[in-house]
């Protein structure tokens, strides 16, 4: 490719790379704009005042460091749901023969089960306070992993918004001890009736 005469691909790159210098660089663009108008490039007067200073960068955020997590927290809890609310065997079942009214008793028993399982082993509390529809200012730096942004997302903090959800963390976790050579994988032992 010469200078003279680009190729189309060298054409490409030299607008997109011309964009992006036009949008930051003031000066730049009135070069451009003088070029475009057949004026002499260089020909402007100088500024009377000094540009603002740009902004400065935020720092890039480093990369998060990835653990890998053990499943024996999370098979131990399903254990506890099967125990006390027959978690799984509501899931597994295959409720297309039910009525809605059969149904819904059984989903009654899990969720008392699944609940006072959730109460006994876990403080559960709302990740916000205000109730949900109030209007929220979420300022720069907020915790992005406590509160998901939904809905037409653009810009930056500070960001109005309604809480459509309050969210849920864990304050405490009180799981069993497991016993050394426990099978987390058995969340339910099979049941043989002598």
């Amino acid at each position: 490719m010469s200078d003279s005469n680009p190729s189309f691909l060298g054409r490409i790159s030299l607008a997109v790379g011309t964009f992006f210098s036009i949008l930051g660089n003031g000066e730049f663009a009135a070069d451009v704009l003088r070029l475009r108008n057949g004026e002499k490039v260089g020909a402007a007067p100088a500024p009377t005042a000094p540009a603002p200073a740009p902004a400065p960068q935020p720092k890039p955020q480093p990369a998060p460091v990835l653990k890998e997590a053990t499943p024996d927290a999370a098979l131990q809890l399903l254990g506890l749901l099967q125990r006390d609310a027959r978690f799984i065997d509501f899931v597994e079942e295959d409720i297309k023969g039910y009525s809605d009214a059969d149904i819904g008793a059984a989903a009654r028993l899990v969720h008392e089960g699944c609940r006072a399982t959730l109460r006994e082993h876990f403080t559960i509390r709302p990740v916000r306070d205000e109730a949900e529809g109030s209007r929220v200012t979420l300022p720069a730096g907020f915790d992005a992993s406590s509160v998901r942004l939904t809905g037409n997302v653009v810009g930056s903090a500070p960001f109005n918004g309604s809480i459509s959800h309050r969210g849920w963390r864990v304050d405490d976790v009180r799981l069993p001890k497991l016993a050394d050579g426990h099978n987390a994988k058995v969340i339910a032992p099979a049941e043989v009736e002598l």
